[in-house]
């Protein structure tokens, strides 16, 4: 089975991953921009920042047979520095542009304060003039709230749901998402936010239309290898294949392919990888023979 990973923060994982995801079935990912665990303090770290996603991370997951994009994007967290948050808002444009990029993202609310919102909102009048999609950080704190809201000055400025995925639900948010014609990303963490058990009963449950899954795996604890844990899951629990299918990978083709950069031929017509190759003088190697790339199925599946 094919995977999309729509929401993983490759640029802290190691090459082992990527071998590990590809083995896994996992087709293409899109990496949203996202905070470094610790606040930048010049807006020069943002410009390089960005640059990676677009450049070094395509190369890098290229070379082991995966199809990275991103979303780029001023996190919540970072809006709150607001001096320099402006000075992030001048450069966006530059690169929402480029190519690879399928959204606007990921970008939302943390502590719900007013530097946010005002960064939120310039961001989604940013997706509206370019026409890209919105992907959606939801709190962890008054996340129910904060979702709400999310949705609320989504519509308030003109972007339809069908533009937007709101991201990291759990069973207190599905509903009003899907009711409202929102995409319904979850997260599969290990012991926070959603565990791959739950995620099967809420597929159940509400079905497999809009809804999308992914693993976040950062810096933090998490699991690059989520998406495919949770697919099988899905399978041997009974969950119809075309379902899985849905949430494991068509639905994410269909909500960021509305970007116009996130085409299924990229990665079926794509050309098997070579490690040899460079990308500014550099190369993923460290001396090693270059791989053959062969998938391969995970046993230990269940996420606690």
């Amino acid at each position: 089975m094919k995977i999309i990973d729509p929401h993983i923060h490759m640029s802290s994982r190691t090459t082992d991953d990527y071998e590990n995801m590809r083995k896994a079935g996992v087709v293409a990912v899109i990496e949203p921009a996202f905070w470094l665990g610790q606040p930048r303090t010049e807006v020069g770290s943002f410009k390089d920042y960005y640059s990676s996603l677009v450049g070094w991370e395509r190369f890098r997951a290229s070379q082991f047979g995966i199809k990275h994009y991103c979303t780029m994007g001023l996190n919540s967290k970072e809006a709150n520095n607001e001096p320099l948050a402006e000075q992030v808002m001048e450069l966006l444009p530059l690169y929402a542009c480029k190519e690879g990029v399928v959204g606007i993202g990921e970008i939302g609310y943390d502590d719900q304060t007013k530097a946010e919102d005002k960064f939120f909102r310039l961001q989604l009048e940013l997706a509206k003039e370019l026409g890209l999609p919105v992907q959606v950080h939801t709190p962890h704190r008054d996340k129910k709230a904060g979702t709400i809201k999310s949705m609320d000055v989504c519509e308030e400025h003109g972007i339809p749901p069908h533009l937007v995925i709101i991201d990291h639900n759990n069973e207190e948010t599905a509903k009003s998402v899907l009711d409202r014609g929102f995409w319904a990303g979850f997260t599969i963490y290990p012991k926070t936010k959603m565990g791959n058990e739950r995620m099967v009963e809420v597929v159940r449950k509400f079905g497999a239309e809009r809804i999308m899954v992914n693993s976040s795996a950062d810096w933090g604890m998490s699991d690059p290898l989520a998406v495919p844990k949770t697919a099988k899951l899905m399978l041997d629990r009974g969950i119809p294949k075309e379902h899985v299918e849905l949430v494991c990978y068509q639905n994410a083709l269909d909500a960021f392919g509305q970007s116009g950069q996130f085409n299924e031929n990229d990665w079926l017509k794509a050309e098997t990888a070579d490690q040899t190759q460079k990308y500014n003088g550099n190369s993923v190697l460290r001396g090693q023979v270059p791989q053959n790339l062969e998938q391969d199925n995970e046993s230990d599946i269940i996420i606690k």
